[in-house]
């Protein structure tokens, strides 16, 4: 019987953190040691050293609900690019525990291609979640002070924007009521808990620069509107210093390692379905600091974490990526293609050619509307039949993109060289980096220029609701922010259900809402919500911790 994911990771023998840091040229003055396999880096000290490595992103199409390994690719990758010779620092995302006890388990990866320690890194690994959720309820809990304390700013409770979090799937708490009781217990009013990987605090967190911007973006936040319509901020309820300093260690990104030795950075973990889906621009730039390449990977399908990290991340912190990988299986492709979840291990060429549809338009977004090079990487699955790899092969050449087969599941950077070398001599070609739109435009022409360039939607409807806020955030001059779509992430399409590459639809917003910290408008399209739920046999019941203190389960 194969071994699972925790399994391999456990059976590992990491290096001490501090040989991996020499590996890149840091020096254990510029480690925070947390044990021996984890460390935050310091990055005061490196601040004024040059950006030299390439960048590498790694994407993928629509996913199935269980998701299709492009973290394991990105991975798998970058150990390749390492054991070609090619010195490569890989950065992603920080597991968020509302997955990892829900329907999709951890994100460090799979198989012979994780980052390790997986256990820490997939449950409180180093903090950030809980300083991020800390902070986030701190100001939540300073605005509902200042309305009971006497209310100066004349906020109207009724226009409270700003939620509490828990960084956990928990629906119970989308829509409370608080401030129960007597006098002394606060003011009774509606309420509701995101996710805090949905905390807009999480979102500045991953786009600030350093300590700095990270304070004067809490301070811009927007939570509270006053009884005429002005907007009440972090910084007029005095909270951003507090919510600072608890972050200060927090912001520090976080040094671990792959299962081969390879440095990693693990920083920050916005969903892309409901945020901006990349990890911290400070992991980033550090990171092109200390490689010749690097490889990063933005959330979900290519529609929605690698639009935001171009439109979002790289406009912000001057990033021009050199390659993209598009991750693809024959198990997603299927399924776009119409099979049922528990059909996916079947041989079905007909679906796998009507679901290839969906492949085909993430290449041209890449390429045309993006103007970047990219491969394809068809990340192997012990069910994929030689047929159904020849055929998604065939038809991607067909398409005038390479491909590549990645096997780091199986056989980590060993299995990856091919896709290795061909991101290489992408790297070295040239390309002509652009957006989706201009900051410039209208929020409606935004709106539709992702919708009808990315998504291939006929155009953008608005609620009322989302008019009437649509026109209060012209008068308030937050027009001329970037867009961050919150949209399923299973279609094209606003619809979970139109799979493949769909026509003649529309995509309809139903709020918009100012993140004016992180800098950015939030369009929230079909029945996308911020606190996601449990599924009927969610995750947590499999994972166990053994007499000896060993976990099992976790995957």
């Amino acid at each position: 019987m194969p071994l699972t994911d925790i399994e391999i990771a456990q059976q590992a023998h990491p290096l001490p953190i501090v040989e991996v840091a020499k590996k890149i040229g840091l020096s254990e003055d510029e480690l925070e040691l947390y044990g021996r396999t984890k460390a935050k880096v310091d990055i005061n000290p490196l601040k004024d050293l040059p950006q030299k490595a390439k960048l590498i992103l790694v994407t993928a199409i629509n996913p199935t609900p269980a998701g299709e390994g492009k973290t394991t690719t990105s991975v798998g990758l970058a150990d390749a690019m390492n054991l070609i010779g090619k010195k490569t620092l890989l950065c992603l995302r920080e597991p968020s525990l509302g997955p990892v006890f829900g329907i999709k388990g951890g994100a460090a990866g799979g198989g012979y291609a994780q980052v390790i320690p997986m256990e820490d890194i997939n449950l409180h690994f180093t903090g950030d979640f809980h300083a991020i959720g800390a902070a986030n309820n701190l100001l939540a809990a300073m605005l509902d002070n200042h309305i009971k304390q006497g209310n100066e700013l004349g906020i109207d409770p009724r226009r409270v924007v700003w939620r509490r979090c828990v960084d956990m799937n928990d629906r119970q708490l989308r829509n409370v009521v608080d401030g129960l009781g007597k006098v002394t217990d606060g003011m009774p009013r509606e309420d509701g808990f995101d996710i805090t990987v949905a905390s807009e605090i999480m979102a500045v967190f991953c786009l600030a620069k350093d300590l700095t911007d990270l304070k004067e973006r809490l301070a811009r936040m927007v939570i509270a509107y006053t009884h005429d319509g002005k907007p009440v901020t972090a910084a007029d309820i005095r909270a951003q210093g507090a919510m600072c300093a608890l972050l200060k260690d927090a912001i520090k990104p976080n040094l671990v390692q792959t299962l081969e030795g390879n440095p990693a950075f693990v920083h920050g973990g916005p969903f892309a379905n409901i945020a901006h889906g990349c990890n911290s621009i400070i992991a980033t730039t550090t990171a092109l600091k200390f490689a010749d390449y690097v490889v990063t990977e933005a959330g979900f399908g290519a529609d929605l974490g690698a639009e935001k990290f171009f439109d979002i991340k790289c406009r912000m912190a001057g990033l021009s990526p050199d390659a993209v990988v598009i991750v693809a299986t024959v198990r997603a492709l299927k399924y776009n293609g119409g099979v049922a979840r528990a059909d996916l291990g079947a041989e079905n060429l007909e679906a796998l050619e009507a679901g290839l549809a969906n492949l085909v338009q993430h290449v041209d977004n890449i390429q045309k509307v993006f103007g970047l090079n990219a491969v394809v990487a068809i990340n192997e699955f012990p069910t994929d039949t030689q047929a159904e790899l020849d055929l998604v092969r065939k038809h991607c050449e067909a398409s005038g993109v390479n491909v590549a087969l990645s096997q780091v599941w199986a056989k980590g950077g060993e299995g990856g060289k091919e896709l290795a070398e061909e991101v290489i001599r992408l790297c070295d070609e040239p390309s002509n980096f652009t957006f989706a739109y201009n900051t410039d435009e209208t929020i409606e022409q935004k709106l539709n220029d992702i919708a009808t360039k990315v998504y291939h939607a006929d155009g953008v409807d608005l609620t009322s609701e989302a008019q009437n806020q649509l026109r209060t955030l012209n008068e308030l001059g937050f027009d001329k922010l970037p867009i961050c779509m919150a949209k399923t992430q299973y279609s094209f399409s606003d619809d979970p259900a139109k799979l493949g590459a769909p026509r003649d639809f529309r995509i309809t917003v139903r709020n918009l809402k100012v993140s004016a910290g992180a800098g950015f408008v939030v369009a929230l399209t079909g029945d996308i919500m911020t606190m996601p739920g449990l599924p009927k046999v969610p995750a947590a019941e499999n994972i166990d911790v053994t007499p000896d203190g060993k976990i099992t389960g976790l995957f």
